[in-house]
């Protein structure tokens, strides 16, 4: 291995990792920092002069209407910070501290909002909760009250709770199953015991992965577009940024200033997640190891535990229960139930939005193999080469996380309104490749994340021994490298599609023909009118469907991978 070491350096510096490295940086310049840039810099411009100016934020902030969306968007996302975090606690701790039969379904249910994007789940919830709805009405016969579960901005807290608590889970979970046991052993032993071990030992010890967790949903909900607008909330940040280009035009200086507000925020939210997530990373290295220590029941603590759980799962696979309720309903209407059952909705759903199907098939196929490739480049390129400046790669493509679906929308049609498409002469802003483009740059962080994952499982020295054979970098990467990777390559893949397939932020921007559509707009169409709900409610069902088997496909491609890697005679068996 040192012949070779020493015999690398003389073939020179090849030209070709620099190359790749330029066309990414090219793309993701055009595509993600350019627009995002350009937004921004008409924030800060004057409509009349060009010149900078700071009048733009002055009017936002001397609007009454802009200043309450401001104060809603921060209410409704520390508040759904807050509900989630009521929601997730008790579960990541009784699933972590206690043994009991059932924990990792409980676990696996409390993933399932996950994969159902919170403005599909949002009119199924104003049918089981809202003022006429079946647990109002319930209330209303026998005890004489109404509980405002969805009454305007509690709606949207409600609803955004529940979908995005699992963010918080995931990670205080991870971090409480990193604890170091002889700390809390310790306390014990100083008497510390119940509710004041839990909070002066345990919880602060597991707050890294908690802030993560928080800031992630502090994150999701403030930029959140599709459940306000679904919900006929307007009072926020996102449907002003949103309704100020679709109704005054893209030259209205306002929807570029609140885009910019909604930029500041997401970074602040992503950079505490950073530091929260270093934080994590800190913990994990205690040599007490094991996590909290794991006890037995008693009777009445497990019937406890199991009707605080029960009643958990039961609130926040409620969205899932009414959209399957409503698919099938013929009438839902002033009832606590269905007034009967029918399957014609799924019909309709499948003869009305054919187009939107193919086009989402489409659409967030060619999005996850654009990720993929991307994600395999960088990757690649920061892991094994020594291209100046590499890291930059995957800190840009990262970025990509803190940069709102509507301000990317925002700016594309900023940067790509007033440049016309060969040969049509309309603009490219209309063509459905940019709605690839932007499910393409939403994505690549999960895509990314899974070919560095695949590549970090291949030795270096497999290169190197294809290298000192006479194979070129580019045949070793495409001979050996890609199908090690394979199993991370169709992980991103599918993650990728899942979630692209059910965008909606950036989409409802740049779709400018029913015909260009994807399914998260044809869902959307849908569910504006009352004749829509029920074949928009079996489209969404469809939708939740194509979700959970990508993501379970993903996590089975992810553990054959991992399985395969651990076994000893497969590690040698590759040529």
């Amino acid at each position: 291995m040192t012949s070779v070491a020493l015999r690398r350096p003389a073939r020179g510096v090849s030209l070709g990792p620099y190359v790749v490295a330029g066309l990414i940086l090219l793309f993701l310049g055009a595509f993600l920092v350019v627009p995002v840039l350009k937004v921004i810099q008409v924030a800060f411009q004057d409509p009349g002069t060009g010149g900078f100016t700071l009048v733009n934020f002055q009017d936002f902030f001397n609007s009454a209407l802009f200043r309450q969306s401001f104060f809603n968007s921060l209410y409704v996302a520390g508040v759904s910070v807050v509900i989630a975090t009521v929601i997730a606690l008790p579960l990541a701790y009784f699933t972590s501290r206690f043994n009991f039969s059932g924990s990792v379904i409980i676990q696996t249910l409390s993933f399932v909002p996950l994969i159902m994007p919170p403005f599909i789940g949002a009119v199924a919830m104003q049918l089981l909760f809202g003022s006429n709805g079946s647990v109002n009405l319930l209330l209303r016969d026998n005890f004489g009250i109404t509980v405002p579960f969805m009454d305007g901005l509690n709606g949207v807290i409600f609803v955004q709770s529940i979908h995005y608590f699992p963010f918080i889970l995931i990670n205080l979970s991870a971090s409480l199953h990193n604890i170091d046991r002889s700390m809390e052993e310790a306390a014990q032993m100083l008497g510390s015991s119940g509710l004041r071990l839990f909070r002066k030992i345990v919880f602060p010890l597991a707050m890294p992965g908690y802030i993560a967790g928080a800031s992630l949903v502090f994150v999701k909900v403030f930029d959140d577009l599709g459940t306000p607008l679904l919900l006929n909330v307007n009072t926020m940040l996102a449907p002003q940024a949103y309704l100020r280009i679709s109704s005054v035009g893209i030259s209205d200086p306002m929807g570029y200033v609140i885009s910019t507000i909604l930029i500041i925020f997401s970074v602040f939210a992503m950079w505490v997640s950073f530091l929260g997530m270093r934080g994590k990373d800190y913990s994990t290295t205690q040599k007490g190891g094991g996590g909290i220590a794991r006890r037995d029941l008693r009777p009445h603590e497990a019937a406890a535990c199991y009707l605080v759980v029960f009643l958990i799962l039961g609130i926040v696979l409620a969205p899932h229960l009414g959209l399957l309720l409503l698919s099938f309903g013929t009438v839902w209407s002033f009832s606590v139930m269905p007034d009967g059952f029918t399957v014609a909705h799924y019909g309709t759903a499948l003869t009305s939005a054919g187009t939107f199907i193919k086009n989402t098939l489409i659409y967030a196929g060619l999005a996850g193999l654009i990720d993929i490739v991307l994600g395999t480049a960088i990757a690649y390129v920061v892991m094994r080469t020594g291209v100046v400046g590499r890291k930059w790669l995957d800190h840009i493509a990262v970025a990509a996380l803190a940069v709102p679906g509507v301000v990317l929308g925002i700016g594309y049609l900023r940067m790509f309104y007033g440049i016309d498409m060969p040969g049509t002469g309309q603009p490219l802003a209309t063509w459905w490749g940019i709605i690839v483009i932007a499910l393409a740059i939403r994505r690549l962080p999960y895509a990314l994340r899974s070919c560095t994952a695949a590549l970090q499982q291949i030795a270096p020295a497999l290169e190197e021994a294809s290298e000192n054979l006479g194979a070129s970098k580019f045949r070793t990467v495409r001979r050996i490298v890609v199908p090690l990777m394979a199993g991370g390559l169709v992980a991103g893949f599918v993650t990728s599609f899942a979630t692209a397939a059910v965008e909606l932020s950036a989409t409802i921007m740049l779709v400018s023909s029913e015909n260009d559509a994807p399914l998260s707009y044809g869902l959307y169409l849908f569910m504006q009118s009352a004749a829509g709900r029920g074949p928009g409610a079996a489209l969404g069902v469809m939708a939740v469907l194509i979700v959970g088997l990508a993501t379970y496909l993903s996590h089975r491609l992810v553990e054959k991978t991992r399985r395969d890697r651990s076994t000893p005679e497969n590690s040698g068996g590759h040529r």
